[in-house]
């Protein structure tokens, strides 16, 4: 078992970044060289601007090459809470943002012809307990009257056609979810990118900035650059000088395994229409068929913001014993790869996007980022280079989180506190 990112060991690496010392004036820099940073680069070179990525690794080494593969719409709240909160018509929008950022992937990997698998499979949301379909019912039925008729509920009967478990008590169809190779897309992103005009630095992470005759003074081991505008699209690996933001971003772990390539047999039995697929729990658990035809299995497995090879066993062992509870016929599969990464969590799991302390910034995707990053950077680039202001986060306020500055002491607490929901609830 290799404890490495499935989709960063299985994709060509970029190797597009500039060498030598960091340096030069740019129109934008853009902090994070992710899903957001590079879909921001890219349409801010194409147009017109002079731009320069700062990342502080490799691109796609953080949440962008970590995640489940699943580029799935919808919102990380049922829409029924969404309009309690904000109403109808907001509600609606905010739904469609999401529909409008999986185009936006879509659109992105045929312009540039990025080889990433891209496929829109569907989604299922999978009831883990007969209550859960209660509210999945009741959620479905106001979501597909108001804001998305390409959706279906299924009963249990209806869902041993869709899945070889019977752990769940239903599901909601959302057709217009996808998947692609997050390796191979992130590095077609960088890629396109440079070939847009964009000055790509790896291992150049912002160690102090500062502002000099009006511009943005950023600091790296490797020199310095200035700045006429700044875009910070670091997520969840927010550090350094960007403490509003880190007052402000969760950073949760989220761990994954992928078996060895199934056969077709167990693929039948296992996930037959190749559909992505997540539970109804707090713990979640969330999976997927891989292009080269492993399934990868995901979750939360572990409160946790750590991310190293010792917690990333104690959570692929958590994880393998939650996917033999769901495919018994798989308990005793192949682990081929196991790694983690951290999820930029907000208090209230909406993403924020907008100015904050001199800067411009996306981020907080709270496990639904794979699409929305690419989308947001995009928005937020078009909102740099002047173009209408597309923000559908552009009012909502984001309060710093009270006696925290970026390192989540209560981590502890909040799992416990939510095992004892999945207990209860």
């Amino acid at each position: 078992m290799r404890f490495v990112s499935y989709w960063q060991d299985t994709a060509p690496p970029f190797s597009g970044a500039r060498e030598g010392p960091v340096e030069g004036h740019f129109d934008i820099v853009v902090i994070g060289g992710g899903f957001t940073g590079l879909a921001a680069a890219r349409q801010l070179a194409r147009g017109g601007a002079r731009v320069a990525v700062l990342e502080a690794d490799r691109v796609g080494c953080g949440a962008s090459g970590r995640n489940g593969g699943h580029v799935n719409n919808g919102l990380a709240h049922s829409f029924l809470a969404t309009k309690a909160r904000f109403g109808t018509e907001k509600a609606v929008a905010l739904y469609h943002a999401f529909d409008d950022a999986v185009d936006t992937v879509e659109g992105i990997v045929r312009d540039e012809k990025i080889d990433c698998a891209f496929r829109r499979g569907g989604k299922l949301k999978l009831a883990s307990k007969p209550k859960h379909f209660d509210a999945l019912a009741r959620n479905f039925e106001a979501l597909h009257k108001e804001a998305d008729p390409d959706t279906a509920l299924l009963g249990r009967t209806e869902l041993a056609d869709e899945i070889g478990s019977d752990g769940f008590y239903g599901a909601m169809l959302s057709r217009k979810a996808g998947m692609m190779h997050m390796g191979r897309f992130v590095n077609g992103l960088a890629e396109a990118a440079k070939k847009a005009g964009a000055v790509i630095f790896e291992d150049a992470a912002v160690t102090a900035r500062s502002r000099e005759a009006g511009r943005h003074k950023l600091t790296t081991a490797r020199g310095s650059v200035l700045a006429d505008n700044v875009l910070v699209a670091t997520g969840a690996y927010t550090s350094g000088p960007f403490p509003e933001l880190r007052r402000r971003i969760v950073p949760v772990g989220a761990f994954i395994i992928a078996t060895r390539p199934l056969t077709d047999a167990e693929i039948a039995a296992t996930v037959p229409r190749d559909r992505t697929y997540v539970n109804s729990n707090n713990f979640v658990n969330y999976f997927r068929l891989a292009p080269d035809r492993r399934l990868i299995f995901g979750g939360r497995a572990r409160f946790s913001a750590r991310v190293d090879q010792r917690s990333d066993s104690k959570s692929g062992a958590i994880l393998r014993a939650n996917l033999a509870g769901i495919f018994p016929h798989l308990a005793d599969i192949g682990i081929d790869y196991c790694w983690g990464g951290l999820v930029d969590m907000t208090k209230d799991r909406f993403p924020r996007a907008g100015f904050m302390d001199g800067m411009h910034f996306a981020m907080g995707y709270s496990g639904h980022g794979t699409h929305m990053s690419v989308h947001m950077g995009t928005v937020m680039a078009d909102i740099i280079l002047g173009r209408d202001d597309r923000n559908p986060f552009r009012d909502m306020p984001w309060p710093a989180l009270p006696l925290y500055s970026g390192t989540p002491w209560f981590m502890p607490a909040m799992g416990l506190w939510y095992r004892f929901l999945d207990l209860i609830r």
